[in-house]
């Protein structure tokens, strides 16, 4: 892996070079290994959080930990395209438009003990900024390639906490075009449901149950891409102990065995399907 500027990994994209990288401020990492019609995210897969900022968070490790969607990333390695966050969302979250991305408040809880400084925001800012360029730059070139894309939008959320019963996979589809891809959507929720977990884990999946594709990510691409579909995948996290904070290793990679399959097969026939 290569450690590239902004403007390098632009170049490449634009040239069709395969590569793979990570940004010059180790704010997240790029993988191609050939063009396809589709790409993986994984952009709240990140835990880093600038040492500066330390002293002056209020939320502890386990605490920015917990709201962070660790294992994403580990999930769509095996994919030809993946792009991820290193960043913890607590210093800036890829998810929200830039004038939310940095919080004073997260989960309902003070976060600074001092306000950020003007220049600690713009750190994070440009962060931001930057891997939004790359995503443009990235499904840009992924369109004019094959006339369409699809981005599948890696996320996980705590199941523990809800009251009821809750889907093993939630799809957000609220601000995509249901009357064009409700097939695809189906389709997808469908592969999800059928996955296998050890352990004994059940298995479900819905459409907008618990979350509803509200993220930055999706509406951003989906804003400026009229042929690409963002499909916002929440997993619950049945593969870490949200309360011990422990990962469950077999259970990421049954996760992982499973999507090299059903995302590359999903993909495929969207794409020979002319959406």
């Amino acid at each position: 892996m290569d450690k590239l500027s902004i403007a390098n990994i632009i170049t490449n994209i634009a040239n069709k070079k395969t590569f793979h990288a990570v940004a010059s401020d180790y704010s997240f990492t790029i993988k191609i290994d050939s063009y396809v019609p589709y790409a993986c995210a994984a952009i709240h897969n990140g835990h880093q959080f600038r040492k500066e900022l330390w002293s002056n968070c209020f939320h502890t490790a386990y605490e920015r930990w917990y709201e962070e969607d660790p294992e994403t990333k580990t999930m769509v390695q095996s994919h030809p395209i993946v792009i991820a966050g290193c960043d913890s969302r607590f210093e800036y979250d890829l998810n929200r438009p830039p004038e939310e991305a940095v919080f004073t408040t997260a989960w309902g809880k003070a976060l600074w003990k001092a306000p950020l400084t003007n220049e600690a925001k713009t750190q994070s800012l440009n962060k931001h900024a930057n891997f939004y360029k790359v995503v443009h730059a990235l499904i840009e070139t992924l369109e004019k390639s094959f006339g369409f894309c699809t981005v599948y939008d890696m996320h996980s959320y705590n199941w523990e906490r809800w009251d009821r019963e809750v889907p093993t996979w939630n799809l957000g589809t609220t601000n995509l075009d249901n009357e064009r891809f409700g097939n695809a959507i189906e389709m997808w929720r469908k592969s999800l449901a059928g996955i296998k977990l050890p352990n004994n884990i059940a298995q479900t999946a819905k459409i907008n149950d618990t979350f509803f594709g509200n993220g930055y990510f999706l509406k951003y691409i989906t804003k400026h891409f009229k042929n690409t579909l963002v499909l916002a995948t929440e997993i619950a996290k049945v593969y870490c102990s949200e309360s011990n904070q422990i990962i469950y290793p077999e259970v990421v990679s049954a996760v992982e065995t499973q999507l090299k399959t059903r995302i590359k097969e999903h993909a495929n026939y969207i794409y020979k399907a002319r959406y």
